[in-house]
């Protein structure tokens, strides 16, 4: 390019290593001089010349702003250097291997797998203008799909460059994006298929060689059909020229085809050992390119994908072990050993050969022909026909051409039968092509195959100049701009050369045709006939070679075998043998009808055989070579590409070493410079290649217009004259009717103006901030000094005042130290004073403390003394007290006696329970009477005795009466003595007890002490206790704390992953039930038949929800309910388990048991408490009393035992009689023994219960004798005073002892009695039951000897199994009885409780109305007026309908309403509607209603739903009304849990009878389907407007500066028009969802779910976006970022959805904001990105780094070694491998439970309903 430049300028230079290095010039230039002085990057000075004569001036160089532009043409400067300096910047720094270059799409191979070709960024690419994301395969792929769609014209991507580029991995990307954005028109998975054969023709096609592991060795066009709603149905395969050479042969380090391989890698199979394959290094066709292996690839693993391939694709498994087979027979081929014989002539093969027999065995051919016919060869003349031998040569290639050929075979038969398994009978209506084909090839030697590749990319190459030179043309006219013709490239002459008469290839041909026929001949008649062509060369040292000048480079072609190869020559004796084969596959292979077939359709049919049938010998010279087969097949390949718009993916090899990210320019510019990305660039240069939108380039350079021009308001004027007076030359700039288009440099030299505006400007800011910055430092400076001066003045001030201060305290401290001195001496004296006082005062108050202690010790011995009288006196009152006592309680014991008797009497009762016991309860009473007899002759032998007694003690006391006179006399001496000795005896104890009470003191006392201290010390105790409690409660509430967080956050972690697992099935049901109505409706519209229709959506609803119970009652119906639907189920089904009734049983049995303890506890209990007589004494420890009790206590202890001991015997013998009888086989005696034994027992236990009556009776005599005689003995002594024992008199004594005697015969009689009746009754019932069961074993012994001896005709098999049978039945018949028993009693029960439940309705009615009749007795006020409102607050909330007019209420209230229609109305009225009706079917007890009415309900909205799928409005209020029923039936289900917050009222609108908690279950995944609808359909809304709001619209005016963007600024895909939106569009919208949410009603808590779904969704999408788009990674885009988010978080504060849940959605693009605007050079600036970007991946972080794209020359770009840094510092992160968010991810949904506060009735229904047929209840 011409320059003139001056100093700094920077240019590109020619370079022998790197080939072009970029320069800058030391010294201006001026025009004419011969030389440039300039500086390498290294800082090297060089001289480069300059031709004065053609003048040639260095390449100009970009500015950095445009280096690493996403599209080339949006460089200023076009030339060869800027092109490839930019790729190698993206390569490198920014990892970026797409880049545009106009229309074409540059893929340079990274050799690395990268993170960019997931499901998450097809979708980000999906539904994209193409110049709006960063550069992909997927944007072309996009571009070409869209363009199908609105232009409705057939699109074709044709993909090219050298082996090893990666064209095959392009194509096979783009397939995966057509298959996974269309998906499939049928249920077929035609899309999966089209992927899958992409493994087959790789196996088959594919090899390894030197410049790649993977190369394709043929050529393919797929064509990929679609339907008229764009979605694949089927595919077709075209291939070309397949290297069939590299069957035989492989250079060094080079493979054969990989399906070889993989077959040796699994050889080991059994399914493959008939192959008797070995290693891959055993065979000679896969062992002469030395490594068999390839680094990272496994074959084994590879074979078994292509073998799912086939299966896949419909290959049948036969089919695949027969291509196996020929594959395998191949390779034995290869080692046939031939041996030449003597004479040179002749070779022959072993008929012992291994291999040979392995061929023949695996082709089904016969060996002894095959060994013939591999030697030999036929010769057919007009006369005879002659078998000539061959030599080792020519043996060795007839071998290797037939391996050719039937490897050939072979693969077109595999691309035939994979074109059939994707055809499809569907018409298709446009199509996609991907061609996948060779790029220009030039080696040492070079072959027919590289002649023929690179032929084919002169058709594609011109065919590409053509269509750039169009849509050059196509633009100029669009923007109606005045355009010259372009001069380009064009290589007709050579295509002529090659294809056009009298060609290289017509050459070619005729020298195959003629018989003698060599490749020197045909070079020769090339030498002569196009000698003179500006595109043939001779080459100078050869005879044999010619050089043909292609458009990419010179290419030297060798001679030698391109007339072997042109004739693809086969013998036709081995064809025949082949063709006779007994495998069906091989024949089919080589039959003479796949010969006649189109050679241009697939390459299989580009080979041509030689041998023919002898009638068709004649033909022979008719038959087409390989060079007219590949040339019509690349006619029609043009025909088809010129029908369709191309798209151009130019794939670049980076380097031979096959290297990741390593760039050789060498290897880059040859590939350029053949692939036509130059010519592209050269035509863009030729013409305008710079365009720029006026309204961008004002964007971009208004500060290069003046200020009074900035007043005019349109734009386009203003860009006119800032161009007129900036650029005089007219011819550099062109404006078009959108565009400003200008030539090569002149955006530069805008730039240049544009960068020193901005350069004034900042020096201008510099300027004046610097002198701003020294005033403030001077004013800095002079505050300082006064702030100095001020401080030393003051401290000079405070020096004296501190000596002032100082003299002070020091008079102050004299006069406080004197006074100190004065105190202390005065202290002194006094205190000697007040120890006088103390000592003297001491001494009096002791002498009277000792005076009043004696007094005191007088005073207790007096109170001793009057206490031991006062206590004499009580005792004697006590003991009359007694007597009287004894007295009045023997009254009460005759009259309780008596009632006894006759309570006894009346043993009624006694009889009807045991019958049997008569005679003994009359045997009983008797006894009892004569008892009673007896006791009246003792009562009255006791008072006989009393009054004897009583004479006798009378006498006695008159004799000691006068014995005392007598003796009166003498006495008193003896008195007063003894009265002494009393005395004596008193004062020593009150001695010996003061010493005591002295002790006892001290020990009180010290005790005391010691209890005050142990409470001090366990106060402190205490104290340290509760601090000790204190900190470990602390620090187990923070450990409590800490792990109930994190246990809070795994356990919601799980709840959300799980809630999200179940709601992703609702919605995969959802899409599979509207798959399914779908399909429904395809097969109606298809069919369309009379008299069949499909069923209603409805319908299928309802069988779908049949799934669902009907309803789950409370209650269980009564037995004829529940026979009746034993009766519908059927007797089969109604038919229990055998184990269920063994369980059944045992389970009966343990219930039974457990009862009978709990009987026999409660009877135990009751017979304890009836034994337990309460005898209240009173509180005296008198002996008389200890004694009885005792004796009472240990005689009825001793007979309890006894009689219980006896009863256990009795119990077990009866036990063991019972148990034995039940072991015994023979009924017929052994019923009467056990009943005689039983009888007997009985007996037995009655004989025993008299015997212990009588023990008893005589027991009592024995006791009242003996206390009689006791009472006699002590009537004869003569000295009372001797009678230590009784305290009192003796009057007193004995008669207190005769009460005492009798009252305890009386208890004992009365306890013996209760223990008789009780035993009775027990024995009683154990007989009865005992009866019972020997009754029932009688009859069950009678059963089983009938059975036995109906048992005993049969035979031994059928005994056992009618056995079995019968023990089945009987227990089948117990445990239904037992069932049966167990549901009666449970239905009983429940129907008690609903019973007692509306009995207390009623109590409560009742008590309600009687209160509201009392108070409205109390109004005498009371109207008619009142008693109607009375009326009105009876509804209970209820309506009826009749069964007929259900499907007119869902139509009303579900079907055809209309949200409107309910403005101003209650929220959710159809949700309580439908509950009031489902409440009347509850009360009447209706399942069938209720069943129906929510099914149709459920079916009616799903109808809605499907009729509205994109209505927000109509999905938002079937959302709320859907969560409100569901609420009200949670609200009113009777469960306490959600009954907390209701009325007494609402209580009483709960439902009575059903239990509908799996409807709720069912409106509950309605509710999430109907949620997810609801952000379909506002995400549908919202995400056209996202990028263009929150990226690319200005928000903050001004801030953001635009680039050029080249070729790519817009998509043709874009139709015309402004699409953008702003971020009051999408707050408008979100407002709008915010409003109608509300308004209907729909919860708080999903109305927050609903926009942190809405958030998360504007989050991913502008994130992803910003990591696939270079020209918004920005700090300006940072800063909208970042104001736009503001305001959308303002949104949510000002509508109270500011929650943390929210806001955290939009964290990642808040840090990616932050990001944008951080600085990024320094290692802190590294640690401060990576402590702030926490909610980026590592990935993310990088990517945005290396997009990032400085808007101008004053920022500075991302160094890789700053992200380097970022790397290594992001190494611990343990990431998720995925760059983009999942936009389409959805948090799982909850619905809380809301209750409403309205009452049922209390709502009103509106006549716009039309639902007067609902009756109020």
């Amino acid at each position: 390019m011409l320059m003139e430049g001056g100093q700094y300028t920077r240019v590109w230079i020619p370079d022998p290593d790197e080939v072009w290095r970029s320069a800058e010039l030391t010294k201006d230039y001026k025009e004419g001089e011969k030389s440039l002085q300039l500086q390498l990057e290294d800082e090297t000075i060089r001289e480069y010349p300059i031709d004065v004569q053609s003048n040639q001036l260095p390449f100009l160089r970009n500015p950095d702003i445009l280096v690493g532009e996403n599209d080339l043409t949006a460089l200023s400067y076009l030339h060869e250097p800027a092109v490839l300096h930019n790729l190698k910047v993206r390569f490198l720094e920014s990892n970026h291997i797409y880049t545009y270059c106009g229309i074409v799409l540059v893929a340079i191979n990274p050799y690395e797998q990268l993170p960019i070709y997931g499901q998450d960024v097809i979708y980000a690419y999906s539904g994209q203008n193409m110049g709006d994301m960063d550069p992909h395969i997927f944007a072309v792929a996009e571009e070409a799909y869209k363009q199908m769609a609105r232009d409705e014209k057939n699109q074709s991507i044709i993909v090219s460059g050298e082996s090893g580029a990666g064209k095959t991995v392009s194509a096979k990307y783009a397939m995966r994006y057509f298959a996974t954005v269309s998906g499939s028109a049928s249920d077929t998975n035609i899309e999966e298929k089209v992927l899958a054969s992409s493994p087959i023709m790789e196996a088959i096609g594919n090899a390894k060689t030197t410049r790649n592991d993977n190369s394709s060795r043929f050529g393919k066009y797929i064509q990929i059909g679609f339907d008229k709603r764009y979605r694949i149905i089927g595919a077709n395969m075209r291939t070309y020229l397949l290297e069939k050479s590299r069957v035989v042969f492989q250079a060094d380090d080079e493979r054969n085809y990989h399906i070889f391989y993989q077959l040796c890698a699994a050889a080991n199979l059994p399914e493959f050992k008939e192959l008797a394959l070995t290693r891959a290094e055993d065979f000679f066709y896969t062992s002469q390119g030395g490594d068999t292996s390839i680094e990272g690839v496994d074959d084994a693993e590879d074979f078994e994908k292509t073998r799912q391939a086939f299966t896949l694709l419909g290959v049948r498994e036969s089919h695949q072990i027969n291509i196996f087979k020929i594959i395998a027979s191949i390779l034995h081929l290869g080692n046939v050993e031939i041996q030449a014989e003597r004479d040179g002539e002749s070779c022959s093969i072993s008929p012992k050969d291994e291999h040979l027999s392995n061929f023949c065995q695996l082709l089904g051919v016969e060996h002894s022909q095959m060994e013939h016919w591999l030697c030999h060869r036929k010769l057919v003349t007009t006369s005879e026909t002659y078998v000539k031998t061959m030599s080792l040569q020519q043996v060795v290639n007839a071998r290797n051409a037939l391996a050719k050929h039937i490897y050939a075979q072979l693969f077109g038969w595999i691309v035939e039968h994979v074109n059939k398994a994707l055809h499809t009978s569907l018409k298709q209506h446009s199509f996609i092509g991907v061609l996948d084909i060779y790029g220009f090839e030039t080696f040492d030697v070079n072959s027919f195959e590289q002649f023929c590749i690179n032929y084919a990319n002169e058709k594609l190459q011109q065919q590409f100049n053509l269509h750039v030179f169009k849509l050059e043309q196509e633009e100029y006219v669009k923007e109606q701009i005045p355009w010259t013709l372009i001069d380009f490239y064009d290589n007709q002459p050579c295509i002529d050369l090659i294809e056009a008469k009298l060609g290289i290839l017509d050459l070619l041909d005729e020298e195959c045709k003629v018989p003698k026929g060599t490749d020197q001949n045909w070079a020769q008649k090339l030498y002569d006939r196009h000698s003179g062509s500006q595109h043939f060369q001779k080459p100078r040292m050869s005879n044999t070679a010619f050089i043909v000048v292609h458009f990419a480079d010179k290419v030297e072609y060798l001679s030698d075998s391109f007339l072997e190869k042109n004739r693809d020559t086969v013998y036709e004796e081995q064809i025949n043998i082949l063709k006779a084969s007994k495998l069906p596959l091989v024949a089919d292979l080589f039959h003479d009808g796949k010969d006649s077939a189109p050679a241009a359709a697939t390459s299989s049919k580009i080979s041509v055989r030689s041998a023919r049938p002898p009638l068709k010998a004649s033909n022979k010279e008719h038959k087409k070579t390989v060079g007219h087969q590949f040339r019509t097949s690349l006619h029609l390949l043009m025909e088809t590409l010129n029908t369709t718009t191309p798209h151009y993916v130019r794939c670049i090899k980076p380097n031979d070493e096959k290297l990741p990210f390593r760039f050789d320019p060498k290897r880059a510019v040859q590939q350029l410079r053949a692939c036509g990305v130059l010519e592209t660039i050269r035509i863009s240069a030729a013409g305008y290649p710079s365009r720029w939108a006026y309204h961008d380039f004002y964007n971009r350079y208004r500060v290069l217009v003046k200020k009074k021009e900035l007043a005019n308001t349109d734009k386009k004027a203003i860009c006119k004259s800032v161009l007129e007076s900036l650029i005089k030359d007219p011819d550099k700039f062109q404006f078009g009717r959108t565009k400003i288009f200008f030539r090569a440099g002149q955006v530069a030299y805008l730039e240049k103006l544009r960068a020193d505006k901005f350069r004034a400007a900042t020096i201008m800011i510099q300027k004046t901030v610097r002198g701003w910055l020294q005033k403030v430092k001077y004013r800095r400076l002079k505050a300082a000094t006064l702030t100095l001066q001020r401080y030393c003045r003051g401290l000079l001030a405070r020096r004296l005042a501190e000596h002032l201060r100082r003299t002070r305290a020091a008079v102050v401290l004299q006069k406080q130290y004197r006074m100190r001195r004065a105190h202390q001496a005065y202290q002194r004296v006094r205190r000697a004073t007040v120890v006088i006082q103390a000592f003297a005062r001491g001494t009096f108050v002791r002498r009277i403390y000792h005076q009043v202690l004696r007094e005191h010790k007088a005073t207790i011995i007096q109170k001793h003394v009057r206490s031991w009288l006062a206590r004499r006196c009580f005792q004697r009152l006590r003991g009359a007290a007694i007597v009287i006592q004894c007295g009045f309680r023997r009254l009460k014991a005759k009259r309780e006696l008596k009632a006894l008797k006759i309570e006894a009497r009346s043993a009624e009762h006694l009889k009807r329970l045991n019958v049997g016991m008569e005679n003994k309860v009359v045997q009983l009473q008797r006894k009892i009477d004569d008892q009673n007899k007896e006791f009246k002759m003792l009562s009255e032998q006791l008072s006989a005795i009393t009054s004897t007694h009583a004479t006798e003690v009378e006498k006695l006391k008159e004799e000691l009466a006068c014995y005392q006179q007598s003796q009166g006399g003498d006495s008193s001496p003896q008195l007063q003595e003894e009265v002494e000795s009393l005395r004596t005896e008193l004062q020593r104890a009150h001695s010996e007890r003061k010493v005591l009470e002295d002790a006892h003191t001290r020990e009180k006392d010290e005790l005391r002490k010691r209890v005050a201290d142990l409470e001090q010390e366990n106060a402190l105790l205490k104290d340290e206790k509760a601090q000790l409690n204190n900190q470990i409660l602390c620090q187990s509430k923070d450990e409590l704390a800490q792990t109930s967080v994190e246990e809070n956050l795994l356990m919601k972690k799980e709840l959300e992953e799980e809630r999200s697992r179940y709601q992703n099935l609702v919605k995969e049901y959802s899409r599979l039930e509207q798959r399914y109505d779908n399909l429904r409706d395809e097969m109606t519209i298809i069919k369309q038949t009379p008299g069949h229709r499909r069923n209603p959506s409805n319908q299928s609803s309802l069988e779908s929800d049949s799934n669902y119970p009907s309803i789950s009652t409370s209650e269980v119906g009564d037995a004829e309910d529940a026979l009746q639907q034993v009766e519908e189920i059927g007797l089969e089904k109604a038919a229990m388990d055998l184990t269920v009734f063994l369980k059944l049983q045992k389970r009966v049995r343990e219930l039974e048991q457990e009862r009978k303890k709990l009987q026999v506890q409660l009877e135990k209990k009751e017979q304890q408490d009836s034994k337990k007589i309460p005898a209240e004494r009173p509180s005296s420890d008198l002996d008389v009393d200890q004694d009885a009790d005792l004796a009472y206590n240990s005689l009825k202890r001793q007979e309890l035992e006894s009689e219980n001991k006896k009863l256990k015997n009795e119990l077990n013998e009866l036990r063991k009689a019972v148990a034995d009888q039940a072991s015994e086989h023979s009924a017929a005696h052994g019923t009467p023994d056990s009943y005689c034994l039983l009888l007997n027992q009985l007996k037995l236990a009655h004989e025993e219960l008299e015997v212990r009556k009588e023990e008893v009776l005589i027991l009592r005599t024995q006791i009242v004798s003996a206390d009689q005689r006791r009472l006699a003995g002590k009537g004869s002594e003569p000295n009372i005073n001797a009678r230590t024992s009784w305290p009192n008199s003796e009057k007193h004594v004995d008669q207190e002892d005769a009460i005492e005697a009798y009252h305890g015969v009386c208890q004992t009689n009365r306890l013996l009695e209760a223990q008789l009746q009780a035993q009775s009754r027990e024995h009683g019932e154990e007989v009865e039951g005992l009866k019972a069961q020997v009754q029932a074993l009688k009859e069950e012994m009678d059963e089983q000897q009938q059975t036995f001896c109906q048992t005993l005709l049969l035979s031994p098999e059928a005994q056992l199994e009618f056995g079995i049978q019968q023990e089945l039945s009987r227990l089948t018949n117990e445990n239904l009885d037992l069932k049966e028993l167990v549901e009666k009693l449970e239905k009983n029960e429940k129907k008690l409780k609903k019973q007692l439940k509306i009995y207390m309705k009623k109590v409560q009615d009742l008590e309600a109305a009687q209160a509201l009749a009392q108070s409205e007795r109390r109004r005498h006020e009371l109207t008619r007026q009142v008693t109607v409102q009375r009326k009105e607050k009876d509804f209970q909330g209820m309506l009826e309908y009749h069964k007929e007019d259900e499907a007119l209420l869902i139509r009303n209230l579900v079907t055809d309403l209309k949200p409107q229609a309910l403005a101003g109305t209650v929220p959710c009225l159809p949700a309580y509607i439908l509950y009031m009706c489902i409440r009347h079917a509850d009360y009447v007890n209706d399942d069938l209603k209720v069943h129906s009415l929510l099914t149709s309900t459920i079916n009616g909205i799903k109808k809605v739903l499907k009729k509205h799928n994109d209505d927000f409005e109509m999905t938002s209020f079937w959302l709320s009304n859907t969560c409100r029923l569901l609420h009200c039936l949670k609200q009113y289900s009777g469960d306490e849990g959600f009954m907390t917050q209701n009325t007494a009222k609402q209580n009483e609108h709960c439902l009575k009878n059903f239990d509908l908690t799996e409807y709720r279950q069912v409106l509950s995944d309605l509710s999430i389907q109907i949620y997810q609808q609801l952000i379909k359909i506002s995400e549908g809304l919202l995400q056209p407007m996202i990028v263009s709001a929150m990226l690319e619209n200005e928000s903050i005016q001004g801030l953001s500066g635009v680039k050029p963007t080249g070729y790519r600024k817009r998509t043709s895909s874009l139709a015309d028009g402004d699409n953008s939106y702003c971020l009051e569009a999408v707050i408008r919208q979100m407002n709008s969802f915010h409003t109608v949410m509300c308004d209907q009603g729909l919860d708080p808590e999903i109305i927050l779910q609903v926009f942190k779904q809405l958030f998360y969704m504007i989050n991913a999408v502008t994130l992803n976006n910003l990591l696939l788009r270079k020209d918004v990674c920005s700090w300006s885009t940072g800063m909208q970022l970042r104001y736009n988010i503001s305001q959308l978080e303002e949104w949510l504060r000002g509508r109270n959805l500011h929650q943390r849940e929210v806001a955290e959605t939009m964290e990642p693009l808040i840090q990616a904001a932050q990001l944008l605007q951080l600085k990024k050079k320094s290692p802190e600036d590294a640690e401060a990105i990576c402590s702030l970007c926490t909610a980026l991946s590592t990935q993310q972080i990088v990517k945005i780094l290396n997009l990032y794209t400085p808007l101008n020359e004053f920022e500075e770009r991302v160094t890789v070694a700053f992200i380097r840094t970022i790397q290594a510092q992001l190494q611990e992160r343990n990431d998720p491998q995925h760059l983009l968010l999942d936009f389409k991810h959805m948090f799982p949904v909850l619905f809380p439970f809301n209750p409403s506060s309205l009452t049922m009735d209390s709502i009103h229904i509106p006549a716009c309903l039309n639902l007067e047929f609902l009756n109020e209840v």
